[in-house]
């Protein structure tokens, strides 16, 4: 295992408390950052903690990433535990129902375009801010292959990957001119949680679209986004890094 040298950086994991949030805070944890799981479960996310114990300094928040103010709250209180934040990695999100979008809920679309697209905007908005004030910071933020190819019967959650893409792409460009590395990750389905909110014949579309031929593994996924907010990513920013088992065409 690649390890990279976190050693007095602080970190925010949302969506922290479980999934590819929760390796990656292990991951980060392993390389000396202290972390900051926000999640809006407070149960999962005292559950992460008691996991975690005896690892490195770790701080939980309950944050609701759709309102602004809990964000601005929730960057208060982490850079008043642990100090600046300097490494983001945003992987809150839901998939919401599957069912063609001419019978989509205009509710379940509103929802997870709040979740999704609005939340990493809120979270991105606010902690660059700081990022920018203290002249450091690496961002990734979690998109899906969904957002590049448009899974069939998932318009909502196909449409606010794609904008975490392009919010990336423009944040990244915005902000190369300082040391910050702002990048999006567009894996194939990990087996986590979400899943439970996904029909089954919409998991078995799902693997068969992958030429791996099974599900990435969140440890994979956090493999790569080790380098991504490692000051070795020096240069690379406003990127989009595949995780899709070959599925992905560009």
């Amino acid at each position: 295992m690649n390890q990279y040298d976190f050693a007095g950086k602080v970190a925010v994991v949302t969506g922290g408390a479980q999934g590819i949030g929760l390796c990656v805070a292990q991951r980060l944890l392993k390389g000396g950052a202290a972390v900051a799981l926000w999640d809006r479960d407070p149960a999962a996310l005292h559950a992460a903690q008691q996991a975690l114990q005896g690892q490195g300094a770790v701080h939980t928040v309950v944050a609701d990433i759709t309102d602004l103010a809990s964000v601005e709250q929730a960057a208060a209180e982490t850079a008043a535990a642990l100090g600046p934040v300097s490494i983001l990695v945003n992987s809150a999100g839901i998939a919401g129902a599957n069912a063609p979008t001419v019978d989509y809920s205009e509710a379940e679309w509103e929802q997870v375009l709040k979740v999704n697209l609005n939340g990493t905007f809120n979270v991105n908005k606010v902690l660059v801010r700081g990022m920018l004030d203290h002249g450091y910071g690496r961002v990734v933020n979690v998109a899906s292959i969904a957002g590049k190819e448009g899974n069939p019967n998932a318009c909502a959650y196909s449409a606010s990957k794609a904008g975490v893409i392009a919010l990336t792409k423009s944040i990244g460009k915005e902000t190369a001119g300082h040391d910050i590395a702002v990048n999006a990750i567009t894996p194939a389905a990990a087996k986590t949680r979400i899943f439970d909110q996904m029909s089954q014949q919409h998991i078995d579309y799902m693997l068969s679209k992958i030429p791996r031929g099974r599900f990435v593994q969140v440890d994979e996924i956090a493999s790569l986004v080790g380098w991504l907010v490692s000051a070795e990513n020096s240069f690379t920013t406003g990127a989009v890094f595949d995780l899709s088992g070959g599925r992905a065409t560009y």
